[in-house]
């Protein structure tokens, strides 16, 4: 707003505000002086409600509106987005190891079973050993259990030699799967030991992290609780929304609903996401409830660690509104004026249930399209004060 705006602004302010005092002003010299006008001209207190006279002018500093039905309300829950866990891998080093070579970098995207970085590891040299030798053992193992095989059919051999060299030879089947199925979980493969870890992509996805340097020595065994992954990489066409509810707002949550999504980087667009799982306790530190959803991003417009803004439907708690603008706190209870008839207006405690843009819920008080003061309530309630003989209201 310009400077000339706020001060035209600020100008109708104050003369409304001064136009309200001396009409109060008015009110109350009317009230007091006798002499002035008769008792059939001044305003009076009638079995409750302040009376004005047809013809009073100080009826047009009234203004009212009707008391509706609830219009549905949206809930609006700060959130952020973070990578779809179903879809994201973090990496860290199974083996020790110095990093030789990395194959790719933030922001690549890569295949299943794709080489990320080479690492040279003894530790890995150990695993590629270790399946060499089951190999041979079970060659071994093999060669001796069909000789022995053939030496006891032609009765040379004893039964007892027989049943030693299958167990050999069981033993010797266990150790090689073990042992190749341990080079070959990480990438290995072949006979030869060459001691070169492939770290590989066990998904397909994108790139979104790399916390590993050339040259750089890693220690699984040293790994803490909070150190970053080698790698993360995730699917980014899917993301989760994590949302902040409070206590109040749990009766309006439930899983599979839809949640519309609005961020400040695209203020004209909004994206739909799906309640998936709603926290069973609440956070002691924020006193929120933690409610999970799922959204489809397939134009990649969203990003992760986004702020975002999540609106749902409300649940309607009371069937009237009306405007906030009508509600008098007074002795830790609302009340309203209500217009009864032209230049009538009653003082009525209403009960209320939550104030939203504007407009509170009404439980009791007030019938449905009831008119009560939006405007001059602070006039009728100071003259109401003084009607009853200044006690409070």
């Amino acid at each position: 707003m310009s400077a000339y705006g706020r001060e035209l602004s600020l100008g109708k302010r104050n003369g409304a505000a001064t136009a309200l005092a001396l009409a109060l002003a008015a009110l109350v010299s009317a009230c007091d002086n006798g002499d002035a006008k008769s008792d059939v001209a001044r305003p009076r207190l009638e079995n409750g409600s302040i009376v004005f006279p047809q013809d009073s002018p100080q009826l047009g500093s009234f203004a009212t509106e009707p008391v509706r039905e609830s219009a549905p309300r949206q809930l609006r829950l700060p959130g952020r987005l973070v990578w779809d866990e179903n879809r994201t891998v973090r990496l860290f080093p199974a083996f020790a190891g110095r990093v030789i070579h990395i194959s790719v970098k933030t922001g690549d995207r890569v295949k299943s079973g794709q080489t990320l970085a080479m690492l040279a590891s003894p530790d890995f040299g150990q695993a590629q050993a270790d399946a060499r030798r089951a190999q041979s053992d079970f060659a071994l193992a093999e060669k001796n259990l069909n000789r022995l095989r053939e030496l006891y059919a032609a009765g040379v051999s004893s039964r007892k030699d027989l049943i030693t060299a299958e167990a050999d030879y069981a033993r010797a089947e266990a150790e090689l799967a073990r042992a190749s199925g341990k080079v070959r979980l990480y990438g290995g493969g072949g006979e030869s030991v060459d001691q070169n870890f492939a770290l590989a992509s066990p998904i397909e996805g994108i790139v979104v992290e790399r916390n590993i340097n050339p040259g750089q020595e890693l220690r699984p065994d040293l790994q803490l609780a909070n150190s970053p992954a080698m790698f993360i990489i995730t699917d980014p066409s899917r993301l989760w929304v994590q949302l902040d509810a409070t206590e109040s707002q749990l009766a309006s949550l439930k899983r599979g609903q839809t949640v519309r999504l609005h961020s400040s980087a695209w203020p004209d667009e909004s994206f739909e996401a799906n309640v998936e799982t709603i926290s069973d306790f609440i956070d002691p530190a924020s006193r929120t409830i933690k409610v999970r959803g799922a959204v489809v991003n397939r134009d990649k417009k969203l990003k992760g660690e986004m702020f975002v803004t999540g609106e749902l439907p409300d649940v309607p708690r009371a069937g009237m509104q009306l405007p906030e603008r009508a509600l008098v706190l007074s002795g830790g209870s609302y009340y309203v004026f209500v217009e009864e008839s032209p230049g009538r207006f009653a003082w009525s405690e209403v009960k209320i249930e939550g104030v939203r843009d504007g407009f509170a819920g009404v439980v009791s008080g007030v019938n449905l399209g009831q008119k009560v003061v939006v405007e001059g309530t602070l006039l009728l309630h100071r003259l109401y004060r003084q009607l009853a003989g200044g006690a409070p209201a």
